[in-house]
């Protein structure tokens, strides 16, 4: 049995950015297991549509 483990998760989400207002994207989380739960999200991204990848810092969570 593995104690540990990396799982990667896309989703979609409505983001916000200055260049393009209110965006749906799919963003694609990293994040770490230990024993099945959820410990630590290591990298978080999204993926343009001309295929480059953006860190979700640049883009506000809409609320």
């Amino acid at each position: 049995m593995r104690l540990s483990r990396i799982k990667r998760e896309t989703r979609y989400e409505k983001r916000y950015s200055v260049k393009m207002g209110e965006l749906t994207t799919r963003v694609t989380y990293i994040k770490r297991y230990i024993m099945g739960l959820p410990v630590r999200t290591l990298h978080k991204y999204r993926s343009t549509y001309y295929g480059k990848v953006k860190d979700c810092k640049e883009c506000n969570v809409l609320s």
